[in-house]
């Protein structure tokens, strides 16, 4: 799964909460769950330090490239 966040400006507790939960859920069903996101976005995530936890690409075809690797 490749989620883009690239256009957010923004992301709070609230957001970075769910995203755990997807990144859990994803896990859990043996998915790869990729996010895509922007200078912004990667700062805040790399703030609280979930940046070892969430897989973050900087655009989608390095997120498609992650994915497909991951299901060979």
């Amino acid at each position: 799964m490749i989620l883009d966040l690239s256009k957010i400006d923004f992301i709070d507790s609230s957001g970075l909460g769910a995203l755990v939960q997807v990144a859990k859920l994803s896990q859990n069903e043996e998915g790869v769950l990729q996010i895509v996101t922007n200078a912004r976005v990667t700062q805040t995530v790399k703030m609280v330090r979930l940046d070892k936890f969430l897989s973050l690409q900087p655009t989608v075809e390095a997120a498609l490239e992650k994915v497909n690797s991951a299901s060979s």
